[in-house]
C-alpha cells in the first residue's frame, strides 16, 4: 500500500467510524421513542423539562445527545472533502456550490414528503401538519455553509464563536419560560416553538455554528491531516473544561437554570435549541471519540469496519431505521416495554440494517460522481 492511499484511508476512517457510532446512538433514541416510549418530551427551553426518575433512563437519553451535534460537525467537514476531490477533478466553484444547493433541497424535501410521515405513525399520535426536523435543518445549514467553504480558517473559528456565544444572547429570558412562541421567523431560525400546523424542532443558526465549526476541521483535516486529528483531543479537553465550568456557574451558557445539584441534572443542559453547554459537552466528546478513531491500526479498523458501512450511508440508514422502529414498536410492543427491553429490539434493529446498508454502500460506489444516488 502506498503512502497516499494510507494517508487517504486514514483520513476518512475516523469521520466514517465516528459517523456510524452516532447513527446507531440515534437509532437507540429512536428505538426509545417508538418502541420503548420512554422518549422524553424534549430538553426545550421552554415547558416542562424532563425528569428522570433512574439512572439507566437517563444515560439511554444521555448518551443520544451525541447524534444531532456530530451530524452537524461531520456534515461540514465532509463538505470540504467533498470539494476538494471534485475540485481535482475539475469541477469549478459554483459547480460544487450548486451540488450543495441542490443537496440541501433534496434534504428538506424528503423531511417533508418521507421522514415527517414516519413520525406520524408515533405511538399515540403526532398531531403537527408541518414539522421542522433535524434533515431541514441540515438541509438549511449546508446550502449556507456552501459559501464558506473558500473563507480563511481565521474567519471560520471567528464566525463558529460568534454564533455560538450569539446565538445564546438571543435566547429568551426566564420571563418566557413556558411560553411557546409561533412566530414562524422566530422559531425557524432562533428558538423551537410552533403550534399544531408548524413545528420547529432545530431552527437553523443555532445549528450552523457546528456547521461551520466543522468546515473549519475539514480544512484543517484536507491540509495537515495529523496535525488536525492533534488539535481534537486538545479541543475536546477544552470544550469539556468550559462546560465544567459553565454548567457549575449556572448561568450565561445554560439557556435555564440546573433544576438540582445531581449529577443528572448537571449533565442535562437545554439542547433545544443547543445551549452553549450542550454544544461544548458534545462536542467535546465526539471530537475525543475522533481522535481516538485517528488512532486506529490496521487491526481496529479492520474490527470495527461495520461502523463504517453505517457511516458511508447516513441519510439510506436514517430513512430506514425510523419505519424499521415505528413498525416494531406497532407490532411488537403497543404498549412500549421497559429501557431494559429496548436494547434487544435497538441490537435487532442494527442487525437487519446492516446488510441493506452494506449493499447500498456498494451500489453507491458504483454511482458516477454526478448521480442523484449518491445524494443518498
Amino acid at each position: 500500500m502506498t503512502g497516499t492511499t494510507h494517508d487517504k484511508t486514514s483520513r476518512l476512517f475516523p469521520l466514517d467510524a465516528l459517523r456510524g457510532v452516532i447513527m446507531l446512538l440515534m437509532a437507540l433514541d429512536h428505538a426509545n421513542h417508538f418502541v420503548a416510549q420512554k422518549h422524553s418530551s424534549g430538553e426545550m427551553w421552554a415547558g416542562l423539562y424532563p425528569v428522570y426518575l433512574d439512572a439507566l433512563t437517563f444515560l439511554t437519553r444521555w448518551v443520544t445527545h451525541l447524534a444531532a451535534p456530530g451530524f452537524f460537525l461531520l456534515m461540514g467537514a465532509g463538505m470540504v472533502l467533498f470539494a476538494r476531490s471534485r475540485q481535482r477533478q475539475g469541477w469549478f466553484r459554483w459547480a460544487i456550490i450548486r451540488h450543495f444547493l441542490i443537496r440541501g433541497v433534496v434534504l428538506m424535501i424528503l423531511q417533508q414528503l418521507i421522514v415527517n410521515r414516519a413520525w406520524e405513525l408515533s405511538p399515540g399520535g403526532w398531531g403537527v401538519t408541518i414539522y421542522i426536523g433535524v434533515l431541514h435543518a441540515l438541509g438549511a445549514t449546508m446550502i449556507l455553509s456552501s459559501l464558506l467553504l473558500w473563507c480563511r480558517p481565521a474567519h471560520l473559528g471567528a464566525l463558529a464563536a460568534i454564533l455560538l456565544v450569539g446565538m445564546d444572547l438571543t435566547h429568551p429570558g426566564p420571563e418566557m419560560w413556558g411560553v411557546v412562541s409561533n412566530a414562524p421567523l422566530t422559531v425557524l431560525f432562533l428558538y423551537p416553538g410552533g403550534d399544531n400546523a408548524f413545528w420547529v424542532f432545530y431552527p437553523i443558526l443555532p445549528w450552523l455554528e457546528l456547521v461551520v465549526f466543522g468546515v473549519l476541521l475539514g480544512r484543517w483535516l484536507a491540509d495537515e491531516p495529523r496535525r488536525a486529528y492533534g488539535r481534537t483531543w486538545k479541543l475536546g479537553l477544552a470544550f469539556l473544561g468550559v462546560f465544567v465550568v459553565l454548567r457549575a456557574l449556572d448561568s450565561f451558557g445554560n439557556i435555564r437554570p440546573r433544576m438540582s445539584d445531581s449529577w443528572i441534572d448537571f449533565l442535562n443542559p437545554v439542547k433545544y435549541p443547543p445551549s452553549m453547554t450542550f454544544t461544548l459537552m458534545t462536542t467535546g466528546i465526539n471530537l475525543l471519540l475522533l481522535w481516538l478513531f485517528s488512532r486506529a491500526g490496521a487491526l481496529a479498523q479492520r474490527i470495527l469496519h461495520p461502523l463504517t458501512v453505517f457511516g458511508r450511508t447516513p441519510l439510506f440508514f436514517y430513512v430506514l431505521h425510523l419505519f424499521l422502529y415505528a413498525g416494531m414498536g406497532y407490532l411488537f410492543a403497543p404498549a412500549g416495554t421497559s429501557i431494559g427491553l429496548l436494547y434487544p429490539f435497538w441490537l435487532l434493529g442494527v442487525l437487519l440494517l446492516y446488510p441493506l446498508c452494506l449493499w447500498y454502500g456498494r451500489v453507491k460506489q458504483t454511482q458516477p460522481a454526478s448521480s442523484v444516488w449518491r445524494f443518498l
